[in-house]
C-alpha cells in the first residue's frame, strides 16, 4: 500500500478537498469527485456530439447552397449566351432593315426621276406638237369671233354642264408642274383621252373627252389648285383664265 507523506497528503486535500482517512482518502469523497468527471466528461461528449450535428446540418446546408449557386451560374451562362444570340440577330434584323430602307429610298428616287424625265418628255413633245398647229388654230382670237362647223356661234353649255369631246384653254401658269397639277385634276374628273395639244406663253390647249356629263366648272373649282375665271363657255370649248392676283407660290402649288 501505498504511504503518502503527510505534507503531501496536506497539499494533495488543500487542493482537491478530499478528506484524509487513516490509510488514505475517504471513499465517498473520491468516488464523489469520480462521478463529478464523469458527469462533467459526459456533458462535454454530449456538447461535442450537439456541436457536431450542427457542424454536419451547416455543411449540409452549404453544400445544397453551393450546389444552388453553381446551378445559378450556369443558368446564368445560358441565359448571357442566349442575350448574346439574341443581340446579334437584332443587329443582323437592324442592319437588313437599314439596307432594304436605303434600297426602298433609291427606288423611290429612281421612280421620281424618271416618271418626271417622262412627264417633261411629253410635254415637250405637246410643245412641238402645238407649233404644228398653231397655225391652223387660233386660240387667242377672241371668243365672240368663234364660228361653230355649221358657221353659227356655238351655244353655252347647259348650266356648266360638259360631255364629249371638249377643249379647255387656260393660263397663264407658271411652269410645267402647274399644267402637270391642272391635268391630274381633269384627269379626277373622269375625263379620258387628256392630251395637252398647246402649251405657248404660259396659256395651255388640252383636249379631252367626257364619256359621261360633268359639271366640269364646278369639278374643276373643286379639284384644282389654281383660280381661275370663265373667259368663255361653249358646248365644246372651254377658256380659262387664271387669276393674276394670286402670288407665285400659289400658281406653282
Amino acid at each position: 500500500m501505498t504511504e503518502y507523506r503527510p505534507s503531501a497528503l496536506i497539499r494533495f486535500r488543500t487542493m482537491n478537498g478530499f478528506r484524509r482517512a487513516l490509510l488514505g482518502y475517504r471513499r465517498t469523497d473520491v468516488e464523489d469527485a469520480m462521478s463529478l468527471r464523469d458527469a462533467r466528461i459526459l456533458g462535454l461528449e454530449l456538447k461535442s456530439d450537439a456541436q457536431r450535428e450542427a457542424l454536419d446540418e451547416l455543411e449540409g446546408e452549404t453544400t445544397t447552397l453551393s450546389g444552388m449557386v453553381l446551378e445559378r451560374e450556369r443558368e446564368i451562362r445560358v441565359l448571357d449566351q442566349r442575350l448574346r444570340e439574341a443581340n446579334e440577330c437584332h443587329d443582323r434584323s437592324i442592319a437588313s432593315l437599314d439596307a432594304i430602307t436605303a434600297r426602298l429610298e433609291e427606288l423611290e428616287a429612281q421612280a421620281r426621276g424618271q416618271a418626271t424625265r417622262i412627264r417633261m418628255k411629253a410635254l415637250r413633245e405637246a410643245v412641238e406638237v402645238s407649233k404644228k398647229v398653231k397655225a391652223l388654230t387660233d386660240v387667242e382670237a377672241a371668243p365672240d369671233e368663234e364660228i361653230g362647223a355649221n358657221g353659227t356661234a356655238p351655244e353655252p353649255a347647259d348650266d356648266g354642264v360638259f360631255a364629249g369631246r371638249v377643249k379647255l384653254e387656260i393660263g397663264p401658269l407658271g411652269d410645267f408642274s402647274q399644267l402637270v397639277g391642272f391635268e391630274d385634276a381633269v384627269g379626277q374628273i373622269g375625263a379620258s383621252e387628256i392630251s395637252v395639244e398647246r402649251f405657248s406663253e404660259g396659256r395651255a390647249t388640252l383636249s379631252m373627252n367626257l364619256d359621261q356629263p360633268v359639271e366640269l366648272l364646278r369639278e374643276l373649282e373643286e379639284l384644282s389648285n389654281v383660280d381661275f375665271k370663265v373667259r368663255h363657255t361653249a358646248p365644246d370649248n372651254l377658256i380659262l383664265d387664271v387669276d393674276e392676283d394670286q402670288g407665285p407660290e400659289q400658281r406653282a402649288a
